[in-house]
């Protein structure tokens, strides 16, 4: 029998099974460009990715995009394919091992860098064009979500993620 004490809702969500993982990093050097995958990137306080568009301008709550990797064969069987790469999906990084949801409003590290959940990514229009009839409806619910960078640092595919509130 379980003796320890109930734990409250607020103290449940603070609790992960173990870190997750950055299993992939895409850069798009300008908007509606094509995404390229990297191995390392620096993340500028913030701005976003050095390298990618989208950190020309400061401030922003879409300062970085995520995506559950896990989530890329669920999208992948809603489109009917066998698999999606994740620069398909136009996100800058795809990670593991953790719900990524439940960081949307939370402080998270990704390696050194302190990143800030800010909210939901749903999925845009050129997703249909991108992966045919029925992909916006298949990115519903697993588009990831956005943050923003809060400390300076680089990041490679393999660092940790750990939340830190």
């Amino acid at each position: 029998m379980n003796t320890s004490p109930m734990l409250t809702i607020e103290e449940l969500k603070t609790r992960y099974a173990r870190p997750g993982r950055l299993e992939w990093i895409g850069l798009r050097n300008r908007r509606r460009g094509p995404v390229t995958p990297v191995q390392t990137v620096e993340l500028i306080q913030d701005r976003g990715l050095e390298g990618d568009h989208s950190a020309e301008r400061s401030g922003g709550r879409r300062q970085v995009t995520l995506i559950q990797w896990e989530h890329l064969t669920v999208i992948a069987n809603l489109c009917g394919e066998s698999i999606i790469a994740p620069e398909r999906l136009r996100r800058n990084l795809a990670v593991s091992g953790v719900n990524l949801f439940s960081l949307r409003a939370s402080r998270f590290r990704l390696g050194d860098v302190l990143l800030e959940g800010t909210g939901h990514c749903p999925p845009c229009s050129r997703m249909e064009l991108e992966l045919g009839h029925g992909g916006f409806n298949a990115m519903r619910g697993h588009g990831g979500i956005t943050a923003r960078v809060l400390t300076s640092g680089t990041v490679s595919v393999g660092s940790p993620l750990v939340h830190v509130d």
